[in-house]
């Protein structure tokens, strides 16, 4: 048996990717704020796939105290993490010199700073396995600033350096590092924004772009997916 952790995997891109894990035989860990919204998605995946441990914990990622009492409840439950997927964020578009006091330090909490804790807390196991992959979810809006990008923008370039120091770091490991950069993708992010469905990607397109970087052999590690809609960014 494999496992993985998804972290914000209620919907949209996290809930495609822990999915895909589970289809696939893994053991998975979730996290995310709503308890609802867990506990419904364990009793149906409790069906779905019987033969895989499913843990449904509710923590906020914004929290670093609950952050960390997350990645301890795993690490006490599963033998290994095999794959560990910093997928937990909140897209707020603004203007840096309008937003409000505080907005920065909130998006950075969750954007940034839940990938740094968990990744911690995970990699001594990972180094004593001498394995493991990690992938951390980036943006094109880590690539090139965008209008009303703000506080977003900088915490998604934020994870993307995060992403390049951890895959020099953890090269003698042989653990790998992917970040990946999603394009607009069809997500709850995403409602209510008058964008057409089929101008956006779809969820599973980045959920098995991921799961073929994993299925590589040992000696490959993809450093980057960027993956964009057809006709190019909104």
């Amino acid at each position: 048996m494999q496992y993985a952790v998804v972290t914000g995997a209620t919907q949209g891109l996290g809930k495609a990717i822990a999915e895909k894990f589970l289809s696939e035989g893994f053991s998975v860990a979730i996290c995310a704020r709503s308890l609802d919204k867990l506990q419904a998605l364990e009793e149906t995946w409790k069906k779905q796939y019987p033969a895989s441990s499913i843990l449904c914990l509710q923590a906020d990622l914004g929290n670093k105290n609950e952050t960390l009492a997350f990645a301890e409840t795993v690490l006490s439950q599963f033998p290994q993490v095999d794959i560990l997927v910093n997928n937990a964020g909140i897209f707020l578009p603004g203007n840096l010199a309008e937003e409000p006091d505080g907005h920065l330090e909130m998006l950075m909490s969750v954007n940034l700073y839940s990938a740094y804790h968990i990744t911690r807390s995970f990699l001594p196991s990972m180094k004593k396995n001498g394995e493991g992959h990690i992938f951390n979810m980036c943006s094109v809006g880590s690539l090139k600033a965008y209008p009303r990008g703000g506080s977003y923008g900088i915490t998604k370039y934020a994870l993307m350096g995060f992403s390049e120091n951890l895959r020099e770091e953890l090269k003698s490991f042989n653990i790998k590092v992917t970040a990946i950069y999603p394009g607009v993708t069809d997500t709850p992010s995403w409602e209510g924004s008058g964008v057409e469905k089929n101008r956006m990607m779809e969820s599973s397109d980045v959920a098995n772009m991921l799961w073929a970087s994993y299925s590589l052999s040992k000696q490959a590690d993809v450093e980057t997916i960027i993956l964009r809609p057809i006709k190019g960014d909104i």
